[in-house]
């Protein structure tokens, strides 16, 4: 194995030859000389007004007060703003009398188990009512659809004072009717709002009680959803709440083996999570303690969901060695996992994501080193993840070598920036609890680091490396740490980089390698990346070409860069340890054209901080230039014209790439593998939606275009055209059985069609098995006319292709 701990070599004093790899040691040359809305304003009496507005008061106290001229208009206005235009006599009519009301409570108490089976999140606690309960007005049925549906309103004659502090209704104290029960209040006591189904998703003024009563509603309803979401991520069962509370406030799940088969899915009974068409929050992660957790009650596939789980009691569970991780609840979408791990003998917190995929993101691990006698979890961390969560639905994803910000302080430090997120290589992740493929790993970036993390994350990378004498770098994070980087100072990446706005960057080629060997540097640049090559080349100045490279996982070495207490930049390197260097990557590679032909060399070649410079004649320089663009290998020669013996050369060459991207991942169809597979991530495309949920088009794999058995990606017009014709179909197709195929356990799709000359068609399927027979009947209809309308290409090409839906549940 390649990992483990990584050696750290000192460079020596700059000389002629820049690199040399002699007798499995390395030396290397340093040169180190380089607005809310305006609230309304109060209500100012004049001294006439004033004194009238006292006689009144006093009248009040004496009199019953009917409702004034400007009350009626108010009240009026609220409800046309509503859409609740009652009369007072018609409330008086229908509204329950005072006993009717007790005996209708009587009867709801009566029902209440029953309702609790049909509903498996209730909006309020029935056993937790206090005197000023928001449902006062209504019967216990209806506290299930509390904002639902609208509710009768109190006539303005019957209520004097505010219904929940008790204030006299005056002049300057006008009433205010609650959109959720109906009641009236003052201003102060119904001063929140609240979006209501029965309002069409549209706010209306609710009081302070109906407000609580709506907000645990909602948390409750995402509750149900994201149990659902994780039981069916863990097995393909149907997944049914339970028709009780257990002790303690928690919510019971199971699975139900058998209950949903795909014989009788259609007439089985649905998961019981009432749809809630309202707006509902993406964000479970409360402003103090923890979210939600879903544990187990011993009993196989039984799971109980704890709303406010004691921090101290899991953090003893961790350290006691629990076996499997913690999942927490973040939306009804997003879990989070977290263990504590002995990492490499560091006691490390675990936290990874599961259910990013969903989202075109691919999942997150973040390995924090514990503090000494730390006893409370990394709570920031979730909602960095739900932050993540929230910019893909704006296209924005992390990558390799991304860079995500925080937004404030971070784990109680404003000099952590950020996370770097990066592919693991050689390093071991042996023990860790990790999600399913692809994933990153997130790696803390002090606030002074983040122009290099911006600009450079490679020599970022490395660094680290170097600082924790791990190869290439560490996959975990150390907090309250020094920065490796200052002030920029006198650097090579001042020419090539843009430091105050970022309008440019040093280019870098995917996949593209520099192999520093023995009198001998080999530029391997992949095929694939021509096009990205090209762009590099055109926007180059004509003096100097320079070119990113990545990470060299072939190689035993890596040059990096340190910057000294000075300022000064210095060159070094890393290489995995016990292993003889033979081969040491390189960061860079920039060529220029400054070489006189009266200097009496070829060529000269140097290493600067963790890059190669090659300085060439202009002539040199036309004929590289003309090769790259001809895709043809090109060599040069580097040394003095009268020593032969010590000339290196510098050799670029086009290689066939050696793939690894979607490494280990499957086809939800059959079980493909579609590692080396190309493909395109989708955002904002066909996303439709259905009795609250989504489905959503998330990636396009291009099995075949072509004679490329590989696939290719393809940026035509016409193709893409095709791609989301199919695309949308396949969304509308579904969007009736979307409730159906989540509770079957079938979130995530997939679907290849084919087009050449022999056939024309489609297959679809999900857990590597084609999907049902009543699925395949829906597509058939609007899958075929879009296909056959196409039909093979007009050259002849076959094309092949995937593409991976995702149904999710909607809060957005």
């Amino acid at each position: 194995s390649k990992s483990g701990p990584c050696e750290q070599k000192p460079i020596e004093h700059p000389t002629e030859s820049a690199s040399q790899v002699e007798n499995g040691s390395c030396t290397v040359t340093s040169i180190s000389t380089w607005g809310e809305k305006e609230s309304p304003s109060p209500l100012v009496l004049g001294p006439a007004e004033a004194a009238w507005a006292e006689e009144e008061e006093e009248k009040n106290q004496k009199s019953p007060v009917l409702p004034s001229k400007e009350d009626s208009v108010i009240e009026e206005k609220e409800r046309e703003e509503s859409g609740l235009e009652q009369q007072d006599e018609t409330c008086s009519l229908e509204g329950p009398s005072r006993g009717d009301q007790t005996n209708t409570n009587k009867a709801g108490a009566g029902r209440g188990e029953e309702a609790m089976g049909e509903c498996a999140t209730s909006p309020v606690d029935l056993d937790d009512m206090s005197e000023t309960s928001p449902v006062g007005i209504l019967s216990k049925d209806r506290v299930t659809v509390l904002g639902e549906v609208a509710p009768v309103w109190v006539p303005d004659a019957e209520a004097q004072v505010c219904m929940k502090c008790g204030i006299k209704f005056t002049f300057t104290k006008r009433r205010h009717h609650c959109r959720a029960c109906g009641k009236v209040f003052c201003a102060l006591c119904s001063s929140l709002k609240f979006k209501l189904t029965h309002l069409d998703g549209k706010e209306g003024r609710v009081c302070i009680s109906c407000h609580s009563a709506l907000i645990k509603s909602e948390r409750n309803f995402i509750l149900g959803i994201a149990v659902v979401v994780f039981l069916k991520s863990c097995r393909n069962h149907s997944c049914i709440l339970s028709s009780g509370m257990s002790p303690k406030g928690k919510r019971r799940v199971w699975f139900a083996d058998e209950i949903l088969t795909n014989k009788h899915s259609e007439s089985a009974p649905t998961t019981p999570v009432r749809e809630f068409t309202q707006n509902v929050s993406a964000n479970l992660i409360p402003l103090d303690g923890l979210p939600p957790i879903l544990t187990s009650t011993g009993v196989k596939g039984d799971y109980t969901v704890e709303e406010q789980p004691s921090e101290m009691l899991l953090i003893q569970e961790l350290e006691s060695g629990r076996p499997k991780p913690l999942v927490f609840v973040l939306n009804a979408n997003l879990l989070a996992m977290v263990k504590l791990v002995n990492y490499v003998n560091r006691k490390c917190w675990c936290v990874t994501t599961k259910g990013m995929h969903a989202v075109g993101q691919v999942e997150l691990v973040v390995l924090l080193q514990c503090l000494p006698e730390e006893k409370s979890f990394p709570k920031d961390i979730f909602r960095h993840f739900i932050q993540l969560y929230r910019d893909t639905f704006t296209g924005k994803v992390v990558k390799h070598l991304s860079l995500s910000l925080f937004g404030s302080s971070f784990f109680g430090s404003q000099d952590h920036a950020g996370f770097l997120y990066v592919r693991s290589t050689l390093q071991s992740l042996q023990g860790l609890p990790l999600p399913n493929q692809p994933y990153l790993f997130g790696l803390l970036v002090h606030r002074a680091e983040v122009a290099w993390a911006k600009a450079f994350p490679l020599r970022l990378m490395l660094r680290l490396g170097a600082e924790y004498r791990f190869y290439p770098c560490p996959l975990y994070s150390v907090r309250f740490r020094k920065p490796l980087f200052g002030d920029i100072g006198h650097t090579i990446m001042r020419l090539l980089v843009d430091f105050r706005n970022y309008r440019y960057s040093l280019p870098v080629v995917s996949g593209l390698t520099v192999d520093l060997e023995a009198h001998r540097t080999c530029i391997k640049i992949p095929n694939t990346g021509y096009n990205e090559l090209m762009k590099a080349v055109n926007k180059s100045n004509e003096h100097v070409l320079a070119i990113g490279a990545c990470f060299n996982d072939t190689a035993d070495s890596h040059l990096i860069c340190v910057q000294a207490d000075d300022g000064q930049y210095q060159t070094q390197a890393i290489s995995i340890h016990n292993q003889p260097r033979k081969v040491t990557g390189s960061c860079f590679i920039i060529f220029s054209s400054a070489l006189k032909a009266s200097a009496g060399y070829l060529a000269k070649s140097s290493v600067v901080e963790d890059g190669l410079m090659v300085q060439i004649t202009v002539e040199t320089m036309a004929e590289l230039r003309r090769s790259l663009r001809e895709m043809k290998d090109h060599t040069v020669t580097c040394g003095r014209l009268d020593q032969s013996e010590s000339q290196e050369l510098v050799c670029v060459q086009w290689v066939e790439e050696k793939c690894t991207v979607n490494k280990g991942i499957i086809s939800p169809i059959d079980g493909k593998s579609m590692e080396s597979i190309s493909s395109t991530k989708m955002f904002q495309k066909s996303e439709y939606k259905e009795n609250g949920k989504i489905i959503r088009w998330t990636e396009v794999f291009f099995l075949q275009t072509g004679d490329n058995p590989k696939g290719a990606v393809t940026d035509s017009a016409e193709h893409n055209r095709l791609t989301e014709r199919i695309a949308r179909a396949f969304c509308l197709a579904l969007c009736p059985h979307l409730k159906l195929l989540k509770e079957d356990g079938m979130a995530k799709l997939g679907l290849r069609v084919t087009f050449d000359s022999q056939e024309a068609g489609f297959v679809a399927g999900s857990n590597g098995q084609p999907l049902p027979a009543q699925y395949l009947n829906a597509l058939n209809s609007v899958l075929i006319p879009v296909i056959h309308s196409r039909g093979r290409k007009r050259d002849g090409e076959p094309i092949v292709m995937e593409l991976i839906f995702y149904i999710l549940e909607n809060i957005t």
